[in-house]
């Protein structure tokens, strides 16, 4: 199979690609900016390669799903992943930061989506997962941008999954939980300690058994439409 993980350079991206790779996939790591660390994941995959493109720039992500095409054939699985975040109260929060996350978080899904489908429609097969949050369903203080996208990934998915399921393309989304990657790292002590204390199991979630799920997802058959709840707390 041949696995598009999209912001795979590090964090949770990085842990999909490489149990992916575990598995005998061959694995396209995409990146924005870090280079070195996705030449570095590729590394570190038996069939790989790591491919730069602008996610919210359609001609960039359409010449990326090119040369995959002319290496391996097709894709079979697209893992939307990459996003990014910053903290702002929505009354302060510039609208060249809003349009940058959502450019991103919901731009970026939706034009590889547009990319990639065309192929799996032709396959008559193929998986698309989304990375949402619990923020997009229960929305966050300080996170009104993030929030807005990750919720507009859920709707996006419930259409996508309308949309393909004659064609035998399944369509999900994954809210992974609180994790200690760079992202969650970044974020406020407030917000980590929030995030702990409403955990059932009083722990952030682990980016390795995210990556073995959505690994298990992309081999199963009629399962879509669906979001997939991973963090411990409850929503």
């Amino acid at each position: 199979m041949v696995c598009l993980i999209t912001g795979s350079s590090r964090g949770l991206g990085k842990e999909i690609a490489l149990a992916f790779g575990r598995r005998g996939h061959q694995v396209v790591v995409h990146y924005k900016e870090r280079k070195e660390e996705a030449e570095d994941v590729a590394s570190q995959i038996k069939e790989s390669m790591a491919i730069k493109a602008d996610a919210g720039n359609i001609e960039e992500v359409k010449s990326l799903v090119d040369r995959v095409v002319q290496r391996w054939g097709g894709i079979d699985i697209l893992v939307n992943n990459a996003g990014i975040t910053k903290e702002e109260l929505l009354l302060k929060a510039s609208e060249k930061d809003f349009d940058e996350l959502i450019n991103t978080n919901l731009k970026g899904p939706f034009n590889f989506i547009r990319a990639v489908a065309p192929l799996m429609v032709i396959q008559k097969s193929g998986h698309i997962i989304n990375i949402s949050s619990i923020a997009g369903v229960q929305g966050k203080a300080g996170l009104s941008a993030y929030s807005s996208s990750k919720a507009g990934i859920i709707g996006l998915t419930m259409s996508a999954a309308k949309e393909f399921s004659e064609h035998s393309i399944m369509v999900n989304a994954v809210l992974p939980g609180y994790m200690l990657t760079d992202m969650g790292i970044a974020s406020n002590e407030k917000a980590k300690e929030l995030a702990l204390n409403d955990s059932l199991v009083k722990s952030f979630s682990d980016p390795n058994n995210v990556a073995d799920f959505i690994c298990y997802l992309s081999e199963t058959k009629g399962i879509t439409g669906q979001v997939f709840n991973l963090d411990s707390r409850i929503l």
